[in-house]
């Protein structure tokens, strides 16, 4: 039984940091793409960032500020989140896939698995 489970969200003020992590159990996920993504009140559920076999790709909103990373013998993906603002407030998300490809790294629809959700709130 595949499960994710993240963990790290909190409150932070502007321009602090913090790291979230996901735990992924149930098989090996070393092929797997791995990826991030984030659920604000109100707004559709939209791409963050993510490690797979092509790479690591952020989306334009986070890139530079926050980053990626992986490892596959723990089974776990990590995201840093730098220099944070109001507007990152949300529910982050990890998710995996064994179906996304170039094109499709940022469809959260590609994703077969999810976690629950860790929730970031970001102070002014």
């Amino acid at each position: 039984q595949v499960q994710l489970v993240e963990s790290g969200g909190g409150l932070v003020q502007a321009g602090g940091s913090l790291i979230l992590s996901c735990a992924a159990s149930g098989r090996s996920f070393s092929s797997d793409a791995m990826g991030w993504f984030r659920q604000a009140p109100g707004k559709e559920r939209e791409f963050v960032a993510v490690t797979w076999s092509g790479g690591i790709y952020y989306a334009g909103s986070v890139r530079g500020r926050f980053t990626i990373s992986r490892d596959n013998a723990k089974n776990t993906v990590s995201l840093r989140l730098n220099s944070l603002k109001p507007e990152d407030t949300a529910v982050y998300y990890c998710a995996t896939s064994r179906r996304v490809a170039g094109s499709t790294i940022t469809d959260r629809w590609q994703y077969d698995y999810w976690g629950q959700g860790t929730q970031v709130t970001v102070s002014s």
